[in-house]
């Protein structure tokens, strides 16, 4: 069998993916999770954080899970995404996509992790 492709690693909460208005400020609470990512554009403020902080009135996709490929990456890298997306696509799994300056986060819902996972390690992908 040949070597490991790359390492991602399994954080243990489970994330959700909210919507503000984009006319509105980032809330205290988006900041609390160690992992949060926020964007905001014309149309949208999107929030990314643990949904043990998200209230209950925030518009709000819940049940994520996150695998981070270990990093940093180097910007040269080509088709990393391109290549987990299309292994998670084959087997019907939907994916959100989160990158950082180190690294990229792939957000998958908590119903299909194992299978996520297990596809992965099959194609020489570790799971951490």
């Amino acid at each position: 069998m040949s070597d490991k492709i790359l390492t991602l690693k399994l954080l243990k909460e489970s994330y959700g993916v909210c919507r503000l208005d984009n006319t509105e400020t980032i809330p205290k609470w988006a900041k609390e999770s160690d992992f949060f990512s926020i964007t905001k554009t014309s149309d949208e403020l999107s929030i990314v954080c643990s949904e043990e902080y998200i209230p209950s009135e925030i518009k709000c996709e819940k049940d994520w899970r996150i695998l981070k490929i270990q990093g940093p990456l180097d910007f040269s890298l080509i088709g990393i995404l391109s290549s987990i997306s299309t292994i998670l696509a084959q087997k019907g799994i939907s994916i959100f996509a989160v990158s950082t300056y180190d690294t990229d986060y792939i957000l998958i819902k908590d119903k299909d992790i194992d299978n996520a996972v297990e596809s992965l390690t099959k194609e020489r992908y570790e799971v951490i």
